[in-house]
């Protein structure tokens, strides 16, 4: 490998950049590369001008990061200013601007150097103004999201108690959805963040999710719930311990919804390999068999809730059909 490195010719100018990429281009396509003529002054000017353009643009979104910044830092507008909500406006739209930028993972870390998360952390979660506390919490969404490094940053300045405080407790309906989703992101595939998640009772906050009015919330926090017991089968006893076996088909005994599907896929969780759950399923004072029984004849011959049916058929089977089994090979 060392070799190969050694004998390797990088490019060194311009026309090597061009007979490099040609000679990629060709490989990926199985054609044998061909050799180029010199290049000419105006070719050369045109990559050098590409190039330059590549480069500038980075920088250009940093410039556009530091003046959004300018906007979130200025000082609060007083009750006059207020009134013609320009000032909130403006930097409603530096959220925006912010957020779609730091789709870009570079850009996000750049974020966090410049000191834009902390100054979204700090002032705008718990800001008086609705509008601005949810795109504050969608903007670390946008920036934690599979970014390691920028996820130690937040759970570092205290950022997933604000959240699920938020989730919680914030009487906008959109602020807590865009909080939880914040939230995932912090907890999801990140160890650190998992463990303060539990520290912090995270999974009642879900469960008080899964029980509020809010649609959008009652589905994400069904749907974190399943794919945090999916990934970590080892916190399932302690979720158990809780009492959500009990909860969840409390839940499930409300109006059908969409994200019964996930609390069907969460208590098949619950049950497998967890000999506590398989007992509190079982309990004959929750009917669950019988709730089963009904949900499954009502979903028969509906494409949209097939995945829910193979959830409840695969739950009655892991609590119940074995059960039967079991004891009529005592009663022989």
């Amino acid at each position: 490998m060392a070799g190969e490195r050694q004998g390797r010719r990088y490019p060194q100018n311009l026309q090597g950049v061009l007979q490099l990429a040609v000679e990629a281009g060709s490989a990926a396509e199985g054609q044998e590369p061909t050799a180029l003529e010199p290049m000419s002054e105006e070719r050369k000017a045109w990559l050098r001008e590409a190039l330059s353009d590549i480069c500038k643009g980075q920088m250009d979104e940093v410039e556009q990061m530091k003046r959004c910044l300018e906007h979130l830092r200025a000082e609060e507008p007083n009750d006059q200013e207020r009134e013609d909500e320009e000032e909130e406006d403006d930097r409603e739209t530096a959220f925006e601007t912010l957020t779609e930028l730091c789709d870009n993972l570079d850009n996000a870390r750049d974020l966090m150097t410049l000191g834009g998360l902390e100054l979204c952390v700090s002032r705008y979660l718990s800001h008086e103004q609705s509008g601005l506390r949810w795109r504050a919490a969608e903007l670390v969404a946008s920036c934690s999201q599979n970014m390691p490094q920028v996820q130690l940053y937040l759970l570092d300045i205290g950022t997933l108690p604000r959240l699920l405080q938020m989730t919680d407790c914030d009487s906008n309906p959109t602020v807590r959805v865009k909080a939880l989703y914040a939230v995932s992101c912090l907890v999801r595939e990140q160890e650190a963040g998992l463990k303060a998640f539990l520290s912090l009772d995270g999974f009642s906050v879900l469960m008080r999710g899964m029980q509020s009015e809010n649609e959008k919330l009652r589905i994400k926090s069904a749907f974190l719930l399943l794919n945090l017991l999916t990934s970590h089968p080892e916190h399932r006893a302690t979720v158990v311990s809780m009492g959500m076996v009990q909860q969840l088909v409390s839940v499930l005994r409300t109006p059908h919804s969409p994200f019964h599907e996930h609390v069907l896929g969460a208590l098949c969780c619950l049950v497998e390999d967890c000999p506590q759950g398989l007992r509190d399923c079982r309990d004959p004072a929750l009917g669950l068999d019988e709730l089963l029984k009904q949900r499954s004849t009502e979903l028969q011959g509906k494409e949209e809730w097939e995945e829910e049916l193979d959830f409840c058929e695969r739950l009655r089977t892991l609590c119940f059909i074995g059960q039967q089994s079991e004891d009529n090979g005592m009663d022989r």
